[in-house]
């Protein structure tokens, strides 16, 4: 666990020029390529390409998959999600090693253990990627893309989103704090 003084010199980036920042990101892609940003596609696309490997046939019986996949051409790795979020990846392990935070580590509060963490992680991962493929997409895609076009789904979905953590966290603080 970091010292209170470690954590003072650790520099971040100030979070409204982030937001900033991010909403460029944004208007960028929907200038581009005529979509807004969303990660929950290139997991589609490494799932019906692992399937594909696996047995060329067996798209075509999952319904879902043999849509995307053929939305997607021969190759679903091709698809620009996939890039984006190879350039999610490079560029956070780059500005971890430019800014001195690249280790291997788990962070993690002094009441519980980094096994703990970890499971807690995990578990909050495949319940947020479950709840994506409900909801047809993840909360990038959702509500910071629908929002960024006003519209009413995205705003919906992102009050239902923070609404939805701000009851939770009561009850999971311990595990953090």
């Amino acid at each position: 666990m970091a010292t209170t003084k470690e954590i003072k010199k650790t520099k971040y980036l100030n979070p409204y020029l982030g937001g900033v920042l991010l909403g460029l990101v944004l208007l960028t892609a929907n200038f581009i390529s005529g979509r807004g940003l969303g990660a929950s596609g290139a997991i589609k696309s490494v799932v019906a390409t692992s399937i594909q490997t696996v047995d060329k046939n067996a798209v075509k019986t999952m319904p879902f998959m043999a849509e995307y996949s053929q939305a997607h051409g021969a190759n679903p790795m091709k698809s620009w999600l996939v890039f984006e979020m190879l350039g999610v990846l490079v560029g956070g392990f780059l500005s971890g090693a430019i800014a001195g935070r690249l280790k291997l580590k788990v962070e993690h509060s002094p009441k519980i253990s980094s096994r703990r963490r970890l499971v807690f992680a995990l578990a909050g991962g495949v319940l947020f990627g479950f709840g994506s493929q409900l909801g047809r997409g993840c909360t990038s895609g959702a509500a910071l893309s629908g929002m960024a076009v006003l519209s009413l789904g995205g705003f919906i979905t992102m009050m239902g989103i923070f609404g939805t953590a701000y009851m939770l966290a009561y009850f999971f603080r311990r595990n953090w704090i």
